[in-house]
């Protein structure tokens, strides 16, 4: 597959994304209406017979949260678009899949960092055929985590854009588990949601 980005310099790449951005069949008011109603539902959600919520007694790591982002997003959109939108099925697929067109389907990445997003280091390997490209559409999620406050978390950030399978760089120690992003990807490649239509 090209990248959409193939031959231009990163001043071109916003407008590239904005294009891409263009061209989906979500609407970008959508995805962050449906992120942030993930969000919330986490918080309405009871657990167990005693019905325990998540930020009074439950306190999840961000691994956990991330979980309950990635299923609540691709579920919610399922239910609306049942015949045009699905969670994925297997590890080769996207984590919301376009029936209509896979090109359009979407990787949700989520963080507890204040502004990056990362990836594990399969990130920066060549996918085998039976395994998912890391080339296409993203919606990257940043959020707080628990403190010992007991704050309850909050959405820092929602970003949509596409990402390049060379745009995630390994950690230089052979034993490295993690890939990022430069921050010049993270800035021209992601854009920050909602946008204006």
């Amino acid at each position: 597959m090209i990248s959409p980005y193939d031959g231009l310099p990163p001043t071109a790449w916003r407008d590239r994304t904005l294009e891409l951005i263009q061209q989906h069949p979500l609407k970008n008011q959508e995805l962050y209406d449906v992120t942030r109603q993930a969000w919330e539902d986490i918080f309405q959600s009871q657990i167990g017979s005693r019905a325990f919520r998540i930020g009074i007694e439950l306190f999840p790591a961000p691994q956990i949260m991330g979980f309950f982002l990635h299923e609540l997003i691709a579920l919610e959109f399922q239910s609306r678009y049942p015949d045009i939108w699905r969670r994925d099925q297997h590890s080769g697929e996207k984590d919301m899949v376009y029936i209509p067109d896979e090109r359009f389907s979407i990787e949700i990445k989520t963080s507890s960092s204040v502004k990056n997003i990362y990836g594990n280091r399969s990130y920066t390997q060549i996918a085998s055929t039976t395994k998912k490209t890391k080339s296409g559409y993203y919606l990257a999620i940043n959020f707080e985590k628990f403190s010992a406050k007991s704050v309850r978390p909050q959405l820092t950030r929602v970003r949509f854009g596409w990402l390049d399978h060379s745009d995630w760089l390994g950690q230089s120690a052979a034993t490295g588990q993690q890939a990022r992003l430069s921050p010049e990807v993270e800035r021209y490649k992601l854009i920050e949601l909602p946008l204006g239509e």
